[in-house]
């Protein structure tokens, strides 16, 4: 079983190696013009949101991050502590490790999530190529309250023992959402998502999507870490930024509910996300690196502020609630403007 661990703490290690700060998620390039009054009172503004059938008490959520070996038990555990200690909906990394070896020590990596925050708001997440078996398993092992299928193509193709087949991955998903008795979000790991890829989505029935765009995590750069011969650096930039991913998603907004990740930085990378239509925001990376080396009480204390900031930030764009930051008057940089063109 160590090599499995070990390929679950490299990802873990590569990903915070890789951290970058200042990453490209799209969000520089869209400006919110500033108005100099404002009607809205900071002690006014509501930050609830809602994503499908679910009220959140927070905007964001600790996104889809890791678990399957002792130390990502660890990580795991820290996470659980910090969303429960912050009210915040909280995924896990993929469980697939637990459906395809009995070991107790994998499972609790995943279940310690459910045992420190019994009461909280839990996703599970699977790959797009399993059955409505294993989806099952998959909720029952967290008791999920809804799971997340992830679409991670160019990882597998770059990681040395990934699929090499994907061509039945759209029906699955439509079978799980068909038959699967929790909601199902359907989530990129970090490319985005296109148009056309939201179509075939929505027509088996989808309605909640991430569309985990490029600029947070990328596991193009961190499979290709993990060759011995980095093979694949060419493709480091692969995929649509987070607020590309967006842009793409607009004609399709009233027909499912979309949650940016991807690169989050900050509050106003969050503001940002909802006047492109989001209904969550989700964070691992961000997340991520505080817990690793700033430890929990000053990540808890983060995530606090950023929450006192996105009510300082709604009031300075005149907005009450979350669902107002739609519209809020918006400028794009040339470049995402082309985008926007060029795509329609």
């Amino acid at each position: 079983m160590s090599s499995i661990w070990s390929r679950k703490d490299a990802h873990v290690h590569l990903a915070e190696m890789n951290y970058q700060a200042h990453a490209n998620n799209g969000f520089d390039d869209v400006r919110l013009v500033h108005q100099s009054l404002t009607t809205v009172d900071i002690a006014d503004v509501n930050l609830n949101t809602k994503i499908g059938t679910f009220d959140l008490e927070v905007p964001f959520f600790i996104n889809a991050m890791t678990g399957g070996s002792p130390k990502t038990k660890i990580i795991n555990q820290n996470l659980s502590r910090i969303a429960k200690e912050c009210h915040l909906a909280m995924a896990v990394g993929s469980v697939s490790i637990a459906l395809k070896h009995d070991d107790s020590e994998i499972r609790d990596s995943f279940t310690i999530v459910r045992k420190e925050n019994p009461d909280g708001f839990i996703f599970s997440n699977i790959g797009a190529h399993h059955s409505l078996e294993n989806a099952k398993r998959a909720v029952d092992l967290l008791q999920a309250d809804a799971l997340q299928v992830h679409l991670n193509i160019p990882q597998e193709i770059v990681m040395p023992e990934g699929d090499r087949a994907f061509s039945s991955w759209l029906h699955n998903i439509e079978t799980l959402v068909q038959h699967l008795d929790v909601p199902v979000i359907v989530k990129e790991v970090g490319f985005g998502m296109s148009q056309e890829t939201i179509q075939q989505l929505l027509d088996i029935g989808v309605t909640m999507i991430d569309v985990a765009g490029r600029g947070g995590t990328n596991f193009i750069q961190i499979e290709n870490e993990r060759r011995e011969q980095e093979e694949f650096s060419y493709l480091y930039d692969w995929g649509q930024t987070t607020a590309e991913s967006l842009l793409e998603a607009q004609p399709f907004l009233s027909q499912a509910d979309f949650i940016a990740s991807g690169g989050i930085r900050n509050p106003l990378d969050i503001i940002k996300a909802y006047s492109l239509g989001a209904k969550a925001v989700g964070l691992s990376g961000e997340i991520l690196h505080q817990c690793l080396t700033q430890g929990n009480d000053a990540t808890i204390a983060t995530l606090l502020n950023w929450q006192e900031h996105l009510k300082k930030l709604m009031s300075l764009t005149g907005t009450k609630t979350i669902q107002e930051l739609t519209k809020t008057k918006k400028v794009f940089s040339l470049e995402l403007e082309n985008w926007k063109k060029q795509r329609n």
